[in-house]
């Protein structure tokens, strides 16, 4: 019979092998109080050190089950025993909420903890078990083949499962083992629950009429999607003619590029690019963007999902975003430093002496003096170009470069009372030019996550 070594020698290997924390960090650990989310901080403690994670525990009480109040005080011991920090989320559901309203509300609760604790990741303890019974669940529904990857080890918003090569029983083993205390919860075998229905009755009965290693096959299938998967993420660099552009929140491609795929291409490229961005386009929403994209500029498509996913056809590109992001709200200086945000823009501003000239059209300007702002453009505003002759409308000069109808009213518009300064990337106007050598103040925009607030420039 071949060795298997220790579960915390397979686990310190896994965590090598697969690099699943790159860099040092706050790791906030989601511990319910089972057996699997116990074992993973369990291990998780004792191989922190060498990844340079400082772990807090944290875990939510959906107030579902009577006496969960128990298991959170449980919890928070064990939080303790580690001498670790413990963060208690009360989420008060109540007996009538779903396995959908938990998870939403847990995950919820559980990204503001990290945002407050400044975390680098979320590790959660989900397991081999739970990506066989995922994987069989998205082939019941008629998933895609992307979909069939099932539970990611590492996914968007720094979430980490260090346990997917690990079964529950194993896992249990090793609770048990260790005298670890965790609590057993009834609703994980409640066949009211899809689910549970899947653990407890037809994956037994699968196994039992074609023999354990129908397990095996479901995870063989799995890494099979995943590989696919990755295979179409890469090859969104290797077709030029789409001309992909991956931006905070989103992503553009270019509308003559895309034309030339044929369907099945085109709608397989979309989805790839959709999954970049954390959006799950199913193949006829794929299909309808795909058709939105070779029609004319200006028409939009309403994707669905969580956080009001639209894509638009603007000009030559086909954008995919969220509607209603940042609000754009003014941003006054008064100070020869700073930096703000402004809608989906950085800015920053510093002193500088004005340079021998100011270009036009660029993400960088120069201003003389303060108590300038930054603000949405507002209806009758009008420049007065650099070099040029007469006011110009800014929304007209917003349309002739291109930007987006979706971006036009949260576009950052550069002023000083009712005189336009500067639309960025756009057009300096020639009012409150700085002398060249003279004392300014440097300002430049960016968009998040970009080198430049556009490719315009």
């Amino acid at each position: 019979m071949a060795y298997t070594p220790p579960l915390p020698d397979r686990f310190r290997e896994h965590l090598a092998r697969v690099r699943l924390f790159p860099g040092p960090g706050t790791a906030l650990v989601a511990v319910s109080g089972g057996a699997d989310s116990v074992a993973l901080l369990d291990l998780l403690h004792a191989a922190a050190a060498e990844h340079g994670l400082v772990l807090v525990v944290a875990h939510a009480d959906h107030q579902i089950q009577p006496g969960s109040d128990a298991v959170a005080r449980q919890v928070r011991d064990l939080a303790a025993r580690y001498g670790l920090p413990f963060e208690l989320g009360e989420l008060g559901l109540g007996p009538g909420a779903t396995e959908t309203a938990a998870r939403r509300a847990r995950y919820a609760w559980l990204g503001d903890v990290k945002r407050r604790r400044e975390a680098r990741y979320l590790v959660t303890a989900h397991h081999r078990d739970d990506q066989v019974e995922t994987i069989l669940l998205r082939v019941l529904k008629g998933s895609a083949p992307a979909g069939l990857a099932g539970i990611p080890a590492r996914a968007r918003g720094g979430t980490v499962r260090p346990l997917l090569p690990f079964t529950k029983a194993e896992l249990a083993a090793y609770v048990a083992e260790r005298a670890l205390p965790a609590h057993d919860d009834p609703a994980n075998r409640d066949p009211r629950h899809l689910r549970s229905w899947l653990r407890v009755a037809l994956l037994p009965l699968l196994a039992g009429r074609l023999g354990p290693t129908v397990i095996d096959h479901l995870v063989r299938l799995g890494e099979a999607a995943a590989l696919e998967r990755r295979a179409w993420q890469r090859a969104l660099k290797l077709v030029p003619a789409l001309q992909v552009h991956f931006v905070r929140g989103g992503f553009d491609v270019a509308r003559e590029g895309l034309a030339r795929y044929d369907d099945s291409l085109g709608v397989v490229l979309l989805r790839a690019a959709a999954r970049r961005i954390g959006l799950v386009l199913g193949i006829r929403r794929a299909r309808q963007v795909l058709t939105l994209a070779r029609g004319p500029s200006g028409r939009r498509v309403p994707l669905g999902g969580e956080g009001r996913w639209v894509a638009e056809a603007a000009f030559d590109r086909l954008r995919v975003f969220r509607e209603g992001g940042r609000v754009a709200g003014p941003v006054v200086a008064r100070a020869e430093q700073g930096a703000a945000v402004f809608g989906e823009f950085r800015l920053r501003w510093s002193p500088a002496a004005a340079p021998p000239r100011v270009q036009r059209a660029a993400w960088t300007t120069w201003i003389a003096g303060m108590d300038w702002e930054v603000r949405p453009p507002r209806s009758g505003d009008r420049v007065l170009p650099l070099g040029g002759v007469g006011h110009r409308p800014v929304r007209r000069m917003l349309m002739e470069a291109h930007v987006p109808r979706s971006v036009r009213a949260t576009y950052p518009v550069v002023a000083r009372g009712e005189t336009i300064l500067w639309v960025p990337g756009i057009c300096r106007s020639a009012a409150d030019l700085p002398q060249p050598g003279t004392p300014a103040v440097r300002v430049d925009v960016t968009e998040h996550g970009e080198p430049e607030a556009d490719r315009r420039a």
